[in-house]
C-alpha cells in the first residue's frame, strides 16, 4: 500500500512537470509567430523573454519560504491554476502589452509549479537514488517539450490559438486535481527564513559560481534557437516554418528525456560535480558551433509534408540541438540532486529557491543583451556569447572546487 501511494504521488508530480513544460514549450515554439504578428524587433524581442523571467524571479523567495513553512501541495495546486489562466490569456493576445501581461502570468505559474513540485520530489526521494528520480521527473518535462513543440506547431497550423491554449488549460486543471487527490499533505515545517543559512552553505556557494554564468548561456542559446531557425534570412535566420521550429526544439527534448534518468543514476555513483562539469563544458562548445549551420546550406534539400522544404542547414541545427540535450542531461539531474542534498531537512524548497534565484540575473538580463547583440552584430554573435559564458562558468567552477575541496573534488561530491 505504501509503495502504491508513493507511485501515485510521484506520478502526480510527473504529470505536473509535464503540464508546466508543455505550456512553456508551446509559447516558445510559437514565439516567432508572435514576433511577426505583433511586429516586434530588436530589444522588444528580448523583452518578450525578459517579462517571463522577471515574473519567475518575483515569485522565488515568497514561494520558497511559504513552501517550507506551509503546505507545498496547496501552493502547487494554486500555481497550476494560475498557469491555466495565463494560457487562456495567450489565446486572446492582440497587442504587445497584452502579450507581456500573459507572459508575466505564465512566469508566476511556472515558478510555483517548478519549484514546489521539484521540492516534493526531492523530499520524497531516498538519498542514494535522488538524482535518478529527479532525472525521471525531468524526463517528463522533456516529453512535454516534444509534445509541446511538435504538437503546438501542428495544432496551430490546423486550428489557430484558441483550441491549442484551451486544451493546455484543461491539462493544467487535470494536473491540479491529481495533486490535490493523490499527493500527501506536507508534514515538514521549517520555521524562520531558511534562505539565510543556505545562502552561505559552502557547497551551494561553489555551485552558484558556475550556475550564475551558465544561466547566461542557456538563456541565450535556448531562447535563440527557435528564433534562429524561424526568423527570415534577412535577420540571419533559416526562415523555416512553425512545424520545423517545433521539430528542432523537440530534438533537444528527446535526447534530454532519454538520457536524464541514465545520467542521473550514474551521477549518484560517480560524483555529481563531475557531471555538472562535463555537461556545462559540452554545452558551451556545441553552442559555439550553432552559427556555422548555414555554411552547410545547399548540400541537401528535402520536401516534407506540412513542413515544406528542409535544407541541410536545418538538419545541422536539428543535430546540434539534439547534442545540446545530451549535454544538459549530464548537468541537470546532478545539479538538482546536489541542491536537494543540502536542503533536505533544512528547507528544501528554499534550497531550490536559491538555485532558481541565482539563475535569474542571467535569465532576465541576457535576453535583453541578446536582442541588442542581434541588432548590432548579427544573430550568430548571440550564440558566441552564450557558448563563452558556459565555458567561463565551467572554468570558474573547476577552479573554486579544486581550490576549496582538492583535486579529487569532482569525484567526491
Amino acid at each position: 500500500m505504501a509503495l502504491m501511494n508513493d507511485e501515485l504521488q510521484f506520478s502526480s508530480l510527473y504529470l505536473t512537470r509535464f503540464a508546466g513544460s508543455f505550456g512553456f514549450m508551446t509559447v516558445l515554439t510559437l514565439l516567432p509567430d508572435y514576433i511577426d504578428a505583433l511586429g516586434a524587433t530588436g530589444v522588444t524581442i528580448g523583452l518578450f523573454i525578459t517579462a517571463l523571467e522577471l515574473a519567475r524571479t518575483v515569485g522565488i523567495v515568497p514561494l520558497g519560504w511559504a513552501g517550507d513553512r506551509y503546505s507545498k501541495r496547496l501552493l502547487l495546486v494554486g500555481s497550476l491554476l494560475v498557469s491555466a489562466l495565463a494560457y487562456l490569456a495567450f489565446a486572446r493576445v492582440t497587442t504587445i502589452p497584452g502579450f507581456l501581461v500573459a507572459r508575466f502570468l505564465q512566469g508566476l505559474g511556472l515558478t510555483g509549479t517548478g519549484l514546489l513540485s521539484l521540492a516534493l520530489v526531492g523530499e520524497l526521494a531516498p538519498n542514494d537514488g535522488r538524482a535518478n528520480l529527479i532525472g525521471k521527473y525531468n524526463a517528463f518535462r522533456m516529453a512535454a517539450g516534444i509534445a509541446g513543440t511538435i504538437g503546438a506547431g501542428i495544432l496551430f497550423a490546423l486550428t489557430g490559438f484558441d483550441i491549442l491554449f484551451g486544451l493546455l488549460a484543461i491539462l493544467l486543471i487535470i494536473a491540479a486535481g491529481s495533486v490535490w487527490l493523490f499527493v500527501d499533505g506536507d508534514e515538514t515545517t521549517v520555521t524562520g527564513f531558511a534562505f539565510t543559512d543556505l545562502a552561505v552553505n559552502r557547497r551551494i556557494v561553489t555551485l552558484t559560481s558556475f550556475r550564475a554564468q551558465y544561466a547566461v548561456a542557456v538563456s541565450l542559446v535556448r531562447n535563440w534557437v527557435p528564433i534562429f531557425v524561424g526568423v527570415s534570412a534577412a535577420q540571419g535566420g533559416l526562415a523555416s516554418g512553425t512545424v520545423v521550429v517545433g521539430a528542432v526544439l523537440a530534438a533537444e527534448k528527446l535526447t534530454n528525456m532519454l538520457c536524464q534518468p541514465i545520467t542521473g543514476r550514474f551521477s549518484d555513483r560517480q560524483g555529481r560535480a563531475l557531471f555538472v562539469f562535463l555537461g556545462g563544458g559540452a554545452y558551451g562548445l556545441i553552442a559555439l558551433a550553432f552559427p556555422f549551420a548555414p555554411s552547410f546550406d545547399g548540400l541537401l534539400t528535402l520536401s516534407v509534408p506540412m513542413a515544406g522544404e528542409i535544407t541541410s542547414a536545418v538538419v545541422v541545427a536539428l543535430v546540434l540541438n539534439g547534442l545540446l540535450g545530451i549535454a544538459d542531461a549530464f548537468r541537470e539531474p546532478a545539479s538538482m540532486a546536489l541542491f536537494a542534498d543540502e536542503g533536505k531537512g533544512e528547507g528544501i524548497t528554499s534550497s531550490f529557491g536559491i538555485r532558481s534565484l541565482v539563475w535569474k540575473p542571467g535569465s532576465v538580463l541576457a535576453p535583453l543583451a541578446g536582442g541588442w547583440v542581434m541588432g548590432q552584430f548579427g544573430i550568430q554573435w548571440v550564440f558566441f556569447v552564450g557558448g563563452l559564458a558556459a565555458l567561463s562558468g565551467v572554468a570558474t567552477f573547476l577552479g573554486i572546487l579544486s581550490w576549496n575541496h582538492g583535486s579529487r573534488a569532482l569525484h567526491r561530491w
